[in-house]
């Protein structure tokens, strides 16, 4: 019926979060999504993006995988559905809310190809002995960036649990990449990676994708 409805006017479910305020899960055009005031998390505008940062990459079947900001899970639909993707997802979600929606409300659980943990995504990549073929960060507290991505310690962090000739698919936000800050920091890893940046996907988005060399 709320499907139905969401064709007529859109339905929304109200959340209080501690980390990103006031959250929505709202069914609209017979579609869930997932969006915070100031930003779309899951099934929307984000999955598109990080849909884009992937066509420009390598996903192998059995790519293992970390994913740093679960949101509602859109994007792990998304490598499943698109990429044919059948290998090992790791996500980190520092939200328990967010989890809970991503359960409860988008049926997204833990089997033996995805491990869902509620933790903080900073801590676990410099503590971590583990490397990947593909690390997609989508890291958000509402519509900004943390700090921590713009410091050269995130982005060492990102080079040690990379593998060689793996990829980084980096969601910037809105124009996040015009900042100054971020882009110095970049520089420094340029013997590292191989960056290739897109701006103004869906309008006004940027994603980075590394590829570590």
């Amino acid at each position: 019926m709320k499907r139905f409805l969401s064709y007529i006017w859109p339905i929304t479910k109200y959340i209080d979060s501690s980390k990103n305020g006031r959250i929505e899960v709202t069914w609209i055009d017979g579609k869930k999504v997932l969006n915070t005031k100031n930003a779309n998390f899951s099934y929307g505008t984000s999955q598109k993006i990080l849909k884009y940062g992937l066509s420009k990459i390598e996903v192998h079947q059995t790519s293992e995988i970390l994913l740093l900001g679960l949101g509602a899970g859109s994007v792990v639909k998304t490598l499943r559905k698109n990429f044919k993707h059948t290998g090992k997802i790791k996500a980190l979600e520092i939200d328990k809310v967010i989890i809970d929606v991503a359960q409860k409300e988008f049926n997204l659980m833990n089997d033996d190809a995805l491990e869902i943990i509620c933790g903080d995504a900073f801590e676990y990549i410099k503590n971590t002995e583990k490397t990947y073929d593909i690390v997609i960060v989508d890291i958000f507290i509402d519509r900004n960036l943390p700090d921590e991505c713009y410091t050269s310690e995130f982005w060492e962090n990102l080079s040690e649990i990379t593998k060689t000739k793996g990829f980084i698919v980096f969601n910037a936000g809105f124009y996040q990449l015009d900042n100054k800050k971020l882009a110095d920091t970049l520089r420094n890893f340029e013997a590292v990676f191989d960056f290739s940046k897109y701006d103004k996907i869906q309008g006004n988005s940027t994603v980075l994708v590394a590829k570590k060399v």
